[in-house]
């Protein structure tokens, strides 16, 4: 039978088609599974930490995820099955929105939008722009490379950090440790964040962070809710300005005061949502599966089998 993988539904088996050696089925992990010999499981985007356990109920080796952030679903999946994330699938839309919450917060693109909700033509005031800013990216992993490509040409002076010190790359001269954050910090007026999440970088942006940058400089976060901490936020909301895609707690309820705090601009987790995800994601599962069908593991592995 080759090796036999399950899609969540039937619109992915469509796209993902036939691939040699591979049989592919149905099996969105609410009902019973289709057969319990399943060598790869794929779980849905939006729903694969809920679901995750269903795993249980198979002899699944591998388990793929849609998404690149994969610490909510390791915590509850089964021991046992190796775990992929969909590392390269989000980079282009995830950078695209850093960068977007970057301009429109820096621009003020949400004052313009609420003084068109009342039909007033703001005074023009001199804000700053991309240009010439001191851009901080804590995280560099290919997400990071992503926004970093794309900053390059709005001519901002570039820093990168990751969990340790290393040597640079064609946009930066060298990749600094996360040890060094705080030294980093009141050197720049824009800090993007895209590191994982998970213990080892809940709370890393705290009250005393925050108070090492200056006055008026940007955060945004593209990262998970947890990396910077909410109430440090708001203390410090009327002296910096925030774009959070992520945000803790998740989803924002509805009387949170961030939605309501000065210079913060929140959009719903929106990162990877657009209409590059499914043709990616389909290469993506269609050139693991042809990995495993020629006998060898597949790629993006944060989770080895045990």
């Amino acid at each position: 039978m080759g090796v036999v993988a399950s899609l969540p539904d039937r619109a992915w088996l469509e796209a993902v088609g036939d691939v040699d050696g591979v049989t592919t089925v149905v099996w969105d992990l609410e009902a019973p599974a289709p057969t319990q010999d399943i060598d790869l499981v794929v779980l849905p985007y939006m729903d694969a930490s809920r679901t995750a356990p269903a795993v249980a109920t198979v002899s699944a080796r591998w388990v793929q995820l849609l998404s690149a952030g994969y610490e909510n679903v390791a915590r509850v999946l089964p021991e046992g099955p190796g775990l992929c994330n969909a590392a390269g699938v989000h980079d282009a839309a995830t950078a695209e929105l850093a960068v977007g919450l970057a301009i429109a917060a820096l621009r003020g693109f949400d004052e313009h939008t609420r003084a068109q909700d009342r039909g007033e033509w703001l005074p023009r005031t001199f804000r700053p722009g991309l240009a010439d800013r001191r851009v901080l990216l804590v995280g560099y992993g290919s997400i990071g490379r992503s926004i970093a490509r794309r900053l390059a040409p709005f001519e901002v002076t570039l820093t990168a950090v990751a969990s340790r010190r290393r040597g640079g790359d064609e946009l930066v001269d060298v990749v600094h440790g996360i040890d060094e954050l705080t030294v980093l910090l009141p050197e720049h007026d824009v800090v993007v964040l895209v590191v994982p999440g998970g213990d080892e970088t809940a709370g890393l942006m705290d009250a005393d962070a925050l108070a090492l940058l200056p006055d008026g400089a940007l955060v945004v976060n593209v990262a998970r809710g947890t990396v910077l901490d909410t109430e440090a936020v708001l203390s410090h909301a009327a002296r910096l300005r925030f774009a959070l895609d992520v945000t803790d707690p998740e989803p924002l309820p509805a009387d949170h005061p961030l939605w309501s705090a000065p210079g913060v601009i929140v959009s719903p987790h929106v990162g990877g949502v657009t209409e590059a995800f499914r043709p990616r994601a389909v290469a993506m599962i269609r050139s693991q599966l042809a990995r495993l069908a020629a006998g060898g593991e597949p790629e993006h592995l944060v989770r080895r089998p045990g």
